[in-house]
């Protein structure tokens, strides 16, 4: 399956992803895009998923009649995703045209520290 890796996603995801063939928003020279051009040049170029860490996109966005699936991933740390491949990938191995599914991987917490 294509994959596009947005801009705010570790790129260390790239390679991450089972068999899939990923791409980057910046590979692809589509860095700056908003959101709805970036989907429209995603799906004319065959991509399939839009994996990205914006989870607001939803409602952002109106996914009826896309041509690819958006996965969105509750954290866009690398310490974070890291754990949560095996996940990732079932998400994006069953996402459907215009589908939108979360990942729950978890999220940045800073620990405190005495005195704090």
């Amino acid at each position: 399956m294509k994959v596009l890796l947005d801009e705010n996603l570790a790129h260390r995801l790239r390679k991450n992803l089972g068999a899939h063939e990923v791409f980057t928003v910046g590979y692809k020279g589509w860095a700056g895009l908003m959101n709805g051009e970036l989907l429209r040049i995603a799906e004319e170029s065959g991509i399939e998923v839009f994996l990205t860490g914006d989870r607001t996109l939803l409602h952002e966005q109106n996914l009826e009649g896309r041509n690819l699936g958006i996965v969105a991933l509750s954290s866009v740390e690398w310490d974070i995703l890291k754990n949560c491949l095996p996940a990732i990938v079932a998400v994006i191995d069953n996402a459907l045209p215009g589908s939108f599914q979360e990942v729950d991987c978890g999220t940045f917490s800073r620990k405190k520290t005495a005195g704090e």
